[in-house]
């Protein structure tokens, strides 16, 4: 059966691939002015914002009655870095769509998008990296299954 924390490990992984791979798309873009790199970034970070959401709201989920508990500071911070990804990557989100509709071709809107992409690519490694010392160190949402050795004879050796 899949929990909040089965669904958020799954979840979080799409917007982290898909919002690095439409940044270094948008890196690209600049650099070689075709219009599959720029068009390619700007899906990725939409699918990536959806993925944003999906990821922040599982893992709202997952840290319920965490925060009273031994892990609540550093639940506290993961969850305020995400709280910051979240809103970074819809802001972004909403920049980009609105170039994209209004075909805004000046150069400060161009750096002020790059800047800002930037900074959700910044915001979700230390979203990631609080996340990861969550599980890594202090074992959130980790079930250990070890395995039942009661009913086995250990000191004596298969014949």
């Amino acid at each position: 059966m899949f929990t909040a924390s089965h669904l958020h490990a799954m979840f979080i992984h799409f917007p982290i691939a898909l919002l690095i791979v439409g940044f270094l798309s948008e890196v690209i873009s600049l650099f070689s002015k075709k219009e599959f790199f720029k068009r390619g970034g700007f899906y990725l970070l939409v699918l990536g914002t959806l993925g944003t959401i999906a990821s922040y709201l599982s893992g709202n989920a997952a840290g319920e009655g965490i925060e009273e508990g031994p892990l609540g500071k550093v639940m506290g911070l993961h969850e305020q870095a995400a709280t910051i990804t979240l809103w970074l990557t819809i802001i972004t989100a909403i920049v980009y769509v609105t170039i994209f509709i209004f075909q805004y071709k000046q150069s400060w809107v161009k750096i002020v998008s790059i800047i800002l992409f930037a900074a959700v690519i910044g915001s979700i490694a230390r979203t990631g990296y609080l996340g990861g010392q969550l599980v890594y160190k202090h074992g959130a949402g980790v079930q250990l299954a070890l395995p039942d050795f009661s009913n086995t004879d250990m000191g004596s050796e298969e014949k």
